[in-house]
């Protein structure tokens, strides 16, 4: 085998190893950078135009070594053996991902737990404003990744109203309900929803492999007896539940369980945790429906201990200190995060008047990317 021989940079703040190297930052401290790392994520190795990785390092006859490392000024520049290539890389940007961070993510805000008496703070914001303004959108879905429900208001009354209004934020996500829904009293039912009947608090498609992750319901009339809206923030029962019962929220948030919907044309089905934790393993939300819940298929005994949690839990989910109950009205949209706020519905009296909702999905990811390009300048802006 032959033996490869690493030269010594010529900079005093750069040492050459085997598979990376050594340098020290702007903060005194010697930082290891891996080779392959260092190719790859050259300036040059990125299209300004596509904003993509145009270099391919499945192409490198063998593995990247330097032939000198240095630095020049306040950026490091690398010459690699075997290549007609240099590389220059600012300290600064070492700097940033010397510790193996992640890159910062202007969506990744801290929750705000909310409970019963929430209404009068639901952040709130009118439905022409939003189209108008890029800054509004901002702040609406901000109010959206901190606290998971919105109301909007001065809707139009018509079904482009509600196309219009979900496309600020993303692309209408269809789902084994088609891509929008109506919210009223059907013949041959094939929903509670579609029902007059009390409607338990839940998320929505939960026998989806990927539920959609942001739910738009408007009001497009509400002059019936009953039906009083009722809304919870999973984030706040939780991580409550979490303090109260420690031993059933791990079997909640490690345990997946088994969902479905299933009609004439579909047989929707799922494996999904109950309590949902994101990278930092703080809660995300939630994935419950009492109604589409599929047989649990758990070990018996595992069942001992799962569903008496599961049911502590579900009981608190119903607490009054957590309820957040109002009755919605006409020209309103309730926006809200599909995978942390339960939602259900009071019974209500389909001959007293007039209810109808219509309703659409946008992924969250979607509503993530929009609020990105909304607040900040990315990589490759200018």
């Amino acid at each position: 085998m032959n033996t490869i021989t690493y030269p010594v940079a010529a900079s005093p703040l750069v040492t050459l190893g085997e598979r990376g190297l050594d340098i020290t930052l702007g903060d005194g401290k010697t930082h290891y950078f891996n080779y392959y790392w260092l190719r790859d994520n050259c300036p040059s190795s990125f299209s300004p135009v596509t904003r993509e990785r145009s270099f391919d390092i499945f192409h490198l006859d063998s593995a990247p070594v330097p032939a000198r490392a240095e630095v020049e000024g306040d950026v490091l520049v690398i010459d690699w053996t075997g290549e007609d290539h240099v590389t220059r890389m600012p300290l600064g940007w070492l700097e940033t991902y010397s510790t193996g961070n992640s890159r910062p993510d202007p969506a990744d805000l801290p929750r705000q737990a909310w409970y019963g008496d929430h209404y009068a703070d639901v952040p709130r914001f009118s439905q022409p404003r939003l189209l108008a303004d890029p800054t509004t959108r901002a702040a609406w879905m901000e109010a959206m990744l901190v606290h998971g429900f919105t109301i909007l208001t001065d809707m139009p009354d018509s079904d482009q109203g509600l196309t219009e209004t979900a496309e600020i934020m993303g692309s209408v996500r269809p789902t084994f309900f088609g891509t929008y829904f109506d919210v009223k009293t059907h013949i041959n039912p094939t929903n509670t929803a579609y029902t007059a009947a009390a409607l338990e608090l839940h998320t929505d498609t939960p026998a989806e492999e990927y539920a959609p992750g942001v739910q738009f319901l408007h009001c497009r009339a509400n002059s019936v007896a009953g039906g009083e809206s009722l809304y919870a923030d999973g984030v706040a029962v939780a991580n409550d539940f979490r303090t109260r019962d420690p031993e059933g929220f791990r079997l909640l948030s490690e345990v997946s369980i088994p969902f479905f919907c299933e009609h004439d044309t579909y047989d929707a089905r799922s494996r999904q945790t109950v309590i949902e934790l994101d990278q930092h393993g703080e809660v995300s939300g939630l994935t419950i429906s009492q109604h589409m819940a599929d047989i649990f298929d758990l070990d018996q005994k595992l069942l001992d201990e799962y569903y008496p949690a599961f049911c502590r839990f579900g009981r608190m989910l119903q607490e009054d200190r957590y309820m957040m109950r109002f009755l919605m009205n006409a020209g309103e949209c309730m926006v809200f995060d599909n995978h942390r706020i339960v939602h259900g519905r009071a019974a209500y009296q389909a001959t007293s008047g007039d209810r109808y909702l219509r309703g659409c999905y946008v992924d969250r990811g979607e509503m993530r990317s929009t609020y990105r390009a909304l607040v900040s300048e990315g990589r490759f802006k200018a």
